[in-house]
């Protein structure tokens, strides 16, 4: 409640009563109004100025105390304007913009030109702000009136929604192009041997089939990847509860595998005896032949490829498959899970990669709380490496 002036009524009825006497006495009329006049003004200017009751600038602390904590824990970030001026600006703005931008002028604290547009956009009215707090942001500013002085801005961080749908459209057009390349040389083919013609004898209509074939069954392979790769990212919150001896199945699936390439290629050159995990079979054997069939196709057409597994004294199972090829550069490293990522193009196609292995075996491993290393020498080989948490460890389904 704002204060009153307090009205000196005994002073002006004092003042009225001597004008009233000096009418009386004589004195010109004009005089006495302007005595009057000076000492009722000289009694207003006297008065007091109201004063804003302490309960009400109380209540004015006590309100912005309460929208301070009840923003500050808030996971999205707000920044409260007075005017132009940031007043508030909670733990996730701090965190996001810096701490300075509490108290600063919103021009200066945000520091991007749409930023400015929206000081003057209307309540309800956002700006989506491309490398607002680095060069790959992408940050959506949402202007909200509070009354008639205060503004809030919500920040909306979507640099991750942006990088999932880069994602999505460059998977598309990657599997759009692996897809067209064996068809349009299978269609090539067939209307070639459609055609006939003197050119296409026996001989040549053999070796068309054969590549016809050839193509087929690449984009068989790759489909069969493309729907291997959905079902391990659609489960990879699944986390498996089966119990399994990595060591046997690494026997199991190097045994079926050395019966179809050569015994002398792919060898189990040590199994550990009680390395249990909580896993899926199904996936494990397939990562398992990922990681021999990528070491078979890039190491060597001689080169051995060792598997073993191994335990570590924390109790945890360690599963190598490594090769004596040419080994990989290191800048290709960090990429090699990428989805379509081929450190040569051309060997990869003539091989039958699909590009979509290491991709299949990283969501296995990330399902299975496992971690993943690539080690590489140019000249001596690879060797990639999976570690699995103990069963005892492992995260069961609640």
């Amino acid at each position: 409640m704002i204060g009153k002036r307090t009205f000196p009524i005994a002073g002006f009825v004092l003042a009225a009563l001597t004008a009233i006497g000096l009418l009386v006495a004589g004195m010109n009329l004009w005089l006495v109004g302007a005595v009057l006049l000076l000492w009722g003004g000289s009694l207003w200017l006297t008065l007091p100025e109201p004063e804003v009751s302490e309960a009400r600038v109380d209540r004015a602390e006590v309100t912005r105390d309460a929208v301070r904590e009840a923003i500050e824990s808030l996971g999205q970030p707000l920044l409260v304007l007075e005017g132009n001026r940031i007043v508030m600006a909670n733990a996730a703005a701090r965190q996001s913009l810096g701490a300075h931008v509490q108290g600063q002028d919103a021009r200066i604290g945000l520091r991007h030109p749409d930023a400015m547009r929206l000081l003057e956009m209307a309540d309800g009215e956002s700006v989506t702000i491309s490398g607002f707090t680095g060069p790959r942001s992408l940050w959506q500013l949402t202007r909200r009136r509070i009354d008639r002085q205060r503004w809030i801005i919500e920040l909306a961080d979507r640099t991750i929604e942006a990088d999932v749908s880069r994602a999505h459209t460059d998977f598309v057009a990657n599997a759009s192009h692996e897809l067209r390349t064996p068809l349009a040389a299978i269609i090539g083919y067939v209307e070639t041997l459609e055609d006939g013609g003197p050119a296409v004898d026996a001989e040549a209509s053999k070796r068309f089939l054969g590549i016809v074939l050839r193509e087929a069954r690449r984009m068989l392979s790759l489909v069969e990847d493309l729907m291997s790769l959905s079902h391990a990212e659609a489960e990879k919150h699944d986390r498996p509860t089966e119990p399994l001896d990595l060591g046997k199945l690494a026997a199991r699936v190097v045994g079926e595998v050395a019966t179809l390439r050569g015994k002398e290629r792919v060898q189990l050159t040590a199994a550990a005896e009680g390395a249990l995990v909580a896993g899926d079979s199904t996936q494990l054997e397939q990562l398992l032949r990922n990681l021999i069939d990528n070491a078979l196709k890039y190491g060597g057409d001689e080169s051995p490829v060792d598997v073993s597994v191994a335990l570590t004294d924390a109790g945890r199972a360690v599963l190598r498959v490594a090769d004596k090829g040419p080994g990989i550069a290191p800048e290709h490293l960090p990429h090699l899970t990428r989805r379509f990522y081929r450190t040569d193009p051309g060997r990869s196609r003539a091989s039958g990669g699909t590009g979509l292995g290491l991709a299949i075996v990283k969501h296995i491993v990330e399902r299975h709380r496992g971690q993943l290393d690539i080690a590489s020498t140019l000249g001596e080989g690879t060797c990639v490496s999976v570690s699995f948490p103990p069963r005892a460890a492992a995260p069961t389904l609640s």
